[in-house]
């Protein structure tokens, strides 16, 4: 018996609960289930006044009496996946107070996009780089899935309204214009984006003290994919997804591996040290430097350094500092999408 089914016995039976990290990968009768159920009630309890969700909530278990309200965000995750859960489960037991909930964080979503079509990492606003636009953890670009489905009406988002998926095509249309204004430049070409914008001037912004303007040799990745997305993209689009491919291959890493070495005496007894290695699969950055392309790493103290070696222990093993999912991109998506837009 697979673990899924397994947790569908189980949850069918009543006996146990299905935690809210494996909500989402459960088959789709199970959405149908008590278990389903009581979980998309927990989360019209978990949701904000103003419909969005917080982030980093185990919310399979209800919210105690003394709970205090969060701050509602599209980090980590949150809302655009409370959304398609409750959609998942309003699909299989279609009672009212599932779609209220669900129209209560669509309308949460299309009210916290920017005029420039960005959207903050939280809303209400909160001052600091949560106000910037951000593609970090593919935030951004999570938002701008879901209303993709709602648009091309998946069967889970059939009750919503042609007025509601305009709106959402609308929101949709002002996002991929932000993301086409946010491709980073650099001598005079077009290539990817920074995990985080200014939500003013558009430009690359710092988030948290290790995460310098740079660009993203991971979160451009789902910005790309979505892109190619698009059924009838403009010359803008295609342009952007072939600068941004184009940059991909010239700033791959060829001829490392990343590997934990024991280190007796430390936090986690490991230590994670890049080693040569000519067989290795090619690796790219999290975040390379903006004029040179080098790559870039940073610890607690803010100062920009050329080497994982370089920062302290607690950044070096507690952030992923290299990515392997361009090489998808570039091996199998591209080559794909390629002759549909020559």
């Amino acid at each position: 018996m697979t673990r899924t089914v397994l947790c569908l016995a189980i949850a069918m039976n009543g006996t146990a609960q299905v935690a809210w990290k494996d909500a989402m990968r459960q088959p789709a009768v199970w959405y149908g289930s008590a278990e389903a159920v009581r979980i998309a009630d927990n989360l019209l309890r978990y949701q904000q006044e103003v419909g969005g969700w917080d982030k980093n909530i185990e919310m399979a278990q209800a919210p105690s009496a003394d709970a205090r309200p969060g701050h509602a965000t599209i980090d980590n995750g949150a809302t655009y996946t409370q959304l398609e859960y409750l959609a998942r489960v309003h699909r299989a037991v279609p009672e009212g107070r599932f779609a209220a909930s669900f129209r209560r964080g669509l309308e949460y979503l299309l009210r916290a996009q920017y005029a420039n079509g960005g959207w903050p990492q939280f809303y209400p606003l909160r001052d600091g780089y949560w106000s910037h636009i951000t593609y970090n953890d593919d935030a951004m670009i999570g938002v701008m899935e879901l209303l993709r489905d709602i648009v091309e009406r998946k069967p889970e988002y059939r009750f919503l309204t042609d007025a509601e998926r305009a709106r959402a095509q609308r929101a949709i249309d002002k996002g991929v214009e932000c993301i086409l204004k946010t491709q980073v430049t650099q001598n005079g070409k077009l290539t990817v984006w920074c995990a985080q914008h200014d939500e003013r001037t558009l430009e690359p912004a710092k988030a948290r003290s290790y995460e310098l303007p740079s660009l993203s040799g991971g979160e451009s990745v789902g910005i790309v994919r979505f892109l190619m997305r698009i059924e009838r993209p403009s010359p803008s689009v295609v342009q952007a997804v072939k600068s941004a491919v184009e940059w991909f291959d010239a700033v791959r890493i060829t001829g490392i591996r990343v590997v934990e070495r024991p280190a007796p005496g430390t936090p986690k007894g490991v230590d994670r040290v890049v080693v040569s290695d000519p067989s290795a699969p090619p690796l790219w950055a999290r975040f390379y430097e903006l004029a040179t392309n080098r790559p870039i790493f940073c610890g607690r103290d803010g100062v920009m350094k050329y080497s994982l070696a370089e920062i302290e222990y607690e950044r070096r093993n507690g952030y992923r500092w290299y990515v392997d999912t361009p090489a998808k991109l570039l091996q199998e998506d591209y080559p794909k999408w390629v002759p549909k837009h020559p």
